[in-house]
């Protein structure tokens, strides 16, 4: 039975030992505290099946482990974290601390790996650590690690082809002539056919040597995007098919939220919060009898730009968005206000959807449909 640790609304009371875990590439470093605060101990262990057992064992010395917090839990803690949840024990992410407070805590307490352990567990103790980590053992981890195998091929494609235009530039000029008016797609087609020989013996067959060499890569890049794509499209069909269903998110942006909420979108608690991970939540920037509210300038970017874009072309492609835009800009409002508001109300309607995707039995699109219309009139 899994052990649970206090009010996960932030409540200090967490029964048993508090672990407090700095995690790095070959080691972690462990700070076991109990529930009042007091220091129990120390321990490093390497990051491996063994040194998690023996983390366990060792905390299990001190009582009924209660709750243990992790910084990067989706990196280089995935596998303690694992291990742990297996094992009964609740764990939490650790949030790393902001520049202005490290650089208080920095001047107040040092740094070090203990320290930082110590740290994270004080925070689960303190109540200020509640969130949930991703689980990534489903289709939505299928779907980020295919993602990023898809924006390493993106990039790698692009400085392929400036490195193609950059070559050109020092070309002979028959061949520069050539080539220099020619778009991105028939530049690498066109490269690719080059026929230097295989033993360049001057700057002219050494130069289009380099140009096939290039094109060809940019061509087998082509190649892997074009099948990332299509499993991609495969899984988010899979898990999120009432995302692509909604206008103007396609199988990227969908990809894009589905990653951002993982495998267990429930851990998000209210619609707030899935709204502040995406950085559309407003921020209060009251004084005295001014009221007001500002851009939120955190939360995760890709998810900010993915909603982004959905609210840009909604705004010039959906009947009830521009219907909801004339009103608002007849009401004073100005174009970044208005869309401020919709990427809330695009959070609200993707946080519903995803978690109408995590039950037996999914309601139909048009209920949701019909509560965002209300939400918005």
């Amino acid at each position: 039975m899994e052990r649970t640790f206090g009010n996960v609304e932030g409540s200090a009371s967490v029964d048993g030992v508090i672990l407090g875990v700095d995690t790095h590439l070959d080691l972690h470093v462990a700070v076991a505290l109990d529930q009042l605060g007091r220091r129990l101990g120390e321990l490093t262990v390497p990051s491996t099946t063994r040194g998690y057992e023996k983390l366990l064992r060792w905390a299990e010395g001190f009582g009924s482990v209660g709750c243990a917090g992790i910084e990067g839990t989706s990196s280089f803690g995935a596998g303690l974290s694992c291990h742990l949840k297996a094992a009964g024990v609740s764990v939490v992410e650790i949030e790393r601390p902001k520049r202005r407070h490290l650089r208080r805590h920095l001047r107040r307490n040092g740094k070090s790996d203990p320290i930082d352990a110590e740290a994270a567990a004080r925070a689960v103790l303190a109540g200020e650590a509640i969130g949930e980590p991703k689980s990534g053992d489903g289709e939505v981890e299928m779907i980020r690690v295919l993602r990023s195998a898809r924006q390493s091929a993106v990039n790698f494609r692009s400085q392929a082809a400036n490195q193609l235009q950059a070559l050109l530039v020092m070309a002979a000029e028959d061949l520069r002539h050539r080539l220099r008016e020619l778009p991105t797609k028939e530049l690498v087609a066109t490269c690719a056919r080059l026929h230097p020989g295989d033993d360049p013996d001057n700057i002219e067959t050494a130069t289009r040597f380099a140009l096939r060499s290039v094109a060809r890569c940019h061509q087998t890049l082509s190649e892997e995007i074009t099948e990332l794509d299509a499993q991609l499209k495969r899984l988010v069909a899979d898990v999120g098919p009432g995302l692509i269903s909604l206008p103007a998110i396609g199988t990227h942006h969908a990809a894009t939220l589905l990653v951002v909420a993982g495998d267990n979108p429930q851990r998000l608690r209210s619609e707030a919060s899935f709204a502040s991970l995406c950085g559309v939540s407003p921020v209060e920037a009251s004084s005295g009898k001014v009221v007001r509210r500002r851009l939120n300038r955190g939360g995760n970017r890709d998810a900010n730009r993915a909603v982004l874009m959905i609210c840009v072309v909604r705004m010039g492609s959906d009947k009830r968005t521009r219907e909801y835009v004339a009103r608002r800009t007849a009401e004073g409002k100005s174009k970044w206000e208005i869309m401020r508001c919709l990427k809330r109300y695009i959070a609200r309607e993707v946080y519903r959807i995803l978690l109408f995707s995590t039950t037996t039995k999914p309601p139909p699109i048009q209920a949701v449909s019909r509560v965002l219309e209300a939400d918005i009139a």
